[in-house]
């Protein structure tokens, strides 16, 4: 089979490569999906760098790359029923703590790992679910129901952000966004109600008086290095801050002070180790807006697999709209 690999950390062009490898079968309790796209994320460009914190080398001979994808399943192992055959999936954790990730032709998986798209969900989408789309829905749903509460949103034109935007919308709540002024309109026409740029001098005011005062119940957070003290100013007593991100500060110094008045509970968000009670809740509440055609994703970038150092270049170098998937 066709597959892209790399055996070194480095830039893209420098050590992603395409092979021949032998097709994978799948042993008990695993389905073999042919793969139609393999989407392409942060982590995934990091890993390949050699940016994972503690990851001095990588961790297998040879890696093919991309925890998402989706694709139709082609066979089955002992114990997975056969009529799953056929059956067009989306797929998270494809390439954690595993060498073979789906940016190849096939790939073996655990069959809970392959999950039925939803009724008219396209396999493009399908490939943006697993990472960004369970990320965004369990930090926003992670801490129950939102219906009435109002949320915030940094970064509501990036890929979690977006979708964040459109599933508390979907869950009742009151949404402020935060971003770029490229993308003001686009996160207001996925439901927001108030849109502000994340670069405003008055910000935090800028937030409490969208909440005439009252504060944010939740918020679902993309640079909480640079945000923390905003939060702690803008957060109701008791709140909720899902952190999935903190790039531009990655040793941020707290206030914690003000969090501990208003105990604020922090929610470090890591989709990859989340547990099985949490993911499933999530992969519900996913499954039942796109079943509601509540979540739209911008037209995605798609490349060849012999263009996927451009796709991991387009994804390093962010301000992108829309996904980044490699097409086989």
């Amino acid at each position: 089979m066709k597959a892209v690999t790399w055996r070194a950390f480095g830039a893209a062009r420098d050590v992603l490569r395409i092979e021949e490898l032998e097709a994978p079968a799948p042993g008990p309790g695993e389905v073999l999906v042919r793969v139609a796209f393999s989407g392409v994320n942060p982590s995934d460009v990091k890993a390949r760098g050699g940016a994972r914190p503690g990851v001095t080398k990588p961790p297998f001979e040879v890696i093919v790359p991309h925890s998402d994808g989706a694709g139709v399943i082609e066979a089955v192992g002992e114990g997975v029923d056969r009529a799953r055959v056929g059956e067009a999936v989306w797929i998270w954790n494809g390439q954690w703590q595993r060498p073979f990730g789906t940016c190849a032709e096939y790939v073996c998986l655990p069959e809970a790992q392959a999950l039925r798209l939803p009724e008219g969900v396209s396999l493009e989408t399908g490939a943006v679910l697993g990472i960004p789309g369970l990320t965004a829905c369990h930090c926003v749903f992670g801490g129950g129901d939102i219906g009435g509460k109002t949320v915030l949103v940094s970064g509501g034109g990036g890929a979690v952000g977006f979708l964040a935007v459109q599933l508390a919308k979907w869950g009742g709540a009151r949404v402020i966004a935060t971003c770029g002024a490229r993308d003001m309109d686009r996160v207001r026409d996925a439901g927001a109600d108030v849109v502000l740029p994340y670069n405003s001098a008055t910000l935090a005011a800028d937030i409490l008086s969208a909440t005439e005062g009252g504060g944010v119940d939740l918020a679902v957070e993309v640079e909480f290095g640079v945000n923390a003290a905003l939060l702690a100013e803008v957060m109701v007593a008791n709140g909720r801050v899902a952190i999935y991100g903190s790039a531009k500060d990655m040793a941020p110094e707290l206030p914690f002070g003000p969090m501990l008045f208003k105990a604020l509970t922090l929610d470090i968000v890591l989709i990859y180790i989340l547990p099985v009670g949490p993911r499933d809740a999530a992969i519900r509440r996913l499954h039942a807006a796109l079943g509601d055609g509540s979540l739209h994703l911008p037209e995605p970038h798609v490349f060849a697999p012999e263009q996927a150092a451009q796709a991991h270049e387009m994804v390093e170098a962010g301000g992108r709209v829309g996904a980044v998937l490699v097409a086989f």
